[in-house]
């Protein structure tokens, strides 16, 4: 059964205790002292105390400025008598009404916790606030009003060395940003010069300089552009034809009149505008004029390109497999992908440029040119030219073109 106290019956009891305790510690603390001066001591504290505790009538209301005063200066006199009982705790008081009790180290967290709560109740009843307590306690301080709405602004305090441990905590679970080193990017720039340097020294040896300019007239290159047909422009039809010779120089560069209706230019890609492929265009060739002009050209000869299996499906015309060098086909210029790296895929022309030329074509944002895709195509070819017509010659050379024409001589 719980039992509620007033307040007058709660202030009859604490005064009743500290009676008690003022008591005890005059009897320890008076020797050689008769029993008439032990009473006559414990008399003059109790009295003390009656002073300084306010009446039941008294609780509850304010205190003038006088009485605050004189409760001080009884206090400030007092206040060591009032904890020399206790070896483990000290009490001070400064000229501020500051109160520094010493926490004794034997006790608990729990019974710590006790201990402050009951020194805290004795320096209200001395008329101490709680900001002017400071328990001790192995050399740490711990304010008085540590409760658990303080404890939390107190760890966002402004104290200088808790700033400099937690920025030392922080830089420790940061991770260190990684910034290049110079040397590091020095040696990628030597690198990549390097490289320059190769490519342009495999341009110079594989110039039509030592080849006889009969061996040239062998090999063509060719490229096309084409535009959208259909509902869904998703069908290609040949707008533009160009072919080279060994050296780069153009044969054929024409725009082609396309007979159905273009329903994508695919300007940004082909580069071809309605202009460059209407009817009223004189410069622009008719399909059946382009495949005849081509098919003259690569009679007899090597035909180089990159993908040319496009090109030759828009310009309608066939040509023989062994006389076909297409970049995109060519085992060292493709891509190993799978999981075993055993399938090989076809790469894209710029990116075959760049590292192998190191020129840039195709550049995003500019429509392509056929003329430049040919001559890319034909400076593929010449750099490795020497490796590719020996791995078809320990393959059987002609291929297809070998087998057809033994089979005509079988027939005749």
């Amino acid at each position: 059964m719980a039992v509620f106290l007033t307040k007058n019956a709660k202030a009859e009891m604490r005064r009743r205790r500290r009676k008690k305790e003022i008591a005890e510690t005059a009897k320890n603390g008076v020797n050689g002292h008769d029993e008439d001066g032990a009473k006559t001591t414990q008399q003059s504290h109790a009295n003390a105390v009656d002073s300084r505790q306010p009446s039941s009538s008294s609780l509850g209301k304010k205190r003038s400025a006088e009485q605050i005063s004189s409760n001080g200066q009884c206090n400030q006199d007092e206040g060591g008598d009032s904890h020399n009982g206790g070896s483990n705790k000290v009490a001070k008081l400064d000229k501020h009404r500051s109160l520094m009790i010493i926490v004794p180290s034997e006790l608990t967290s729990r019974e710590a916790k006790k201990f402050r709560k009951d020194e805290r109740r004795k320096a209200r009843a001395q008329g101490i606030s709680d900001d002017k307590i400071t328990f001790v306690s192995k050399n740490r301080s711990i304010n008085a009003n540590n409760n658990s709405d303080t404890r939390k602004t107190n760890k966002n305090s402004t104290d200088p060395e808790n700033e400099e441990h937690t920025e030392n905590n922080n830089n420790i679970n940061k991770p260190k940003k990684s910034f290049p080193r110079i040397n590091d990017l020095l040696n990628q720039h030597a690198q990549q010069q390097q490289q320059l340097q190769l490519r342009k020294h495999r341009l110079s040896n594989s110039t039509s300089s030592n080849i006889p300019s009969a061996l040239k007239q062998k090999y063509i290159a060719i490229d096309c552009e084409m535009v959208g047909i259909g509902p869904t422009s998703t069908k290609s039809a040949l707008a533009r034809a160009s072919a080279v010779d060994y050296d780069g120089n153009i044969l054929l560069d024409t725009f082609v009149r396309v007979p159905e209706r273009v329903t994508d230019f695919r300007t940004s890609v082909s580069g071809v505008r309605p202009k460059d492929i209407s009817v009223k265009n004189v410069n622009a060739m008719d399909p059946e004029e382009v495949r005849n002009k081509i098919g003259k050209l690569l009679l007899g000869k090597i035909l180089v390109g990159h993908a040319l299996k496009n090109d030759l499906d828009a310009l309608m015309i066939t040509h023989p497999r062994g006389d076909m060098r297409d970049t995109a086909r060519y085992k060292p210029f493709m891509r190993a992908t799978g999981r075993s790296g055993g399938k090989l895929r076809p790469r894209k022309l710029r990116d075959l440029v760049w590292e192998e030329l190191g020129k840039r074509i195709q550049v995003e944002g500019e429509s392509h040119s056929s003329v430049d895709d040919a001559r890319a195509s034909m400076e593929l070819f010449r750099c490795v030219r020497e490796r590719w017509e020996k791995e078809l010659e320990g393959k059987g050379g002609g291929g297809r073109r070998r087998k057809t024409a033994k089979k005509k001589e079988s027939i005749k």
